[in-house]
């Protein structure tokens, strides 16, 4: 079995830090990354001044939809945006959570 990829602590911190990122799909159809990730699971999240390939994954993982939630929450704590970090975490929202993971091993 193939051993997981994992971001670096750098990337990882980047991701902590910015208020948001870049995901695009490579596919050239007329809809969002979320629905072609879906069907055709590479992409790259572009964070700073990286683009990074990556290969995402429905997650059925509870404890990792809970840390999702939290980190939403942690993060984007403005009053404008709490009311959209809190609808995230509905059961809607948390059906839809995908996990991003580098194509290959990131380096700072």
């Amino acid at each position: 079995m193939k051993a997981k990829q994992h971001f670096s602590d750098d990337i990882l911190a980047d991701f902590r830090e910015r208020k948001g990122l870049r995901i695009r799909a490579w596919s050239i159809k007329p809809r969002g990354w979320f629905r072609t990730l879906l069907e055709q699971p590479r992409g790259t999240v572009q964070i700073a001044e990286r683009e990074i390939a990556v290969r995402a994954a429905r997650t059925r993982d509870k404890r990792l939809r809970d840390a999702v939630d939290r980190a939403y929450l942690d993060k984007y704590n403005t009053r404008g945006a709490i009311k959209y970090a809190g609808d995230l975490g509905s059961a809607g929202s948390r059906a839809t959570t995908l996990e991003l993971r580098p194509l290959a091993p990131t380096r700072p």
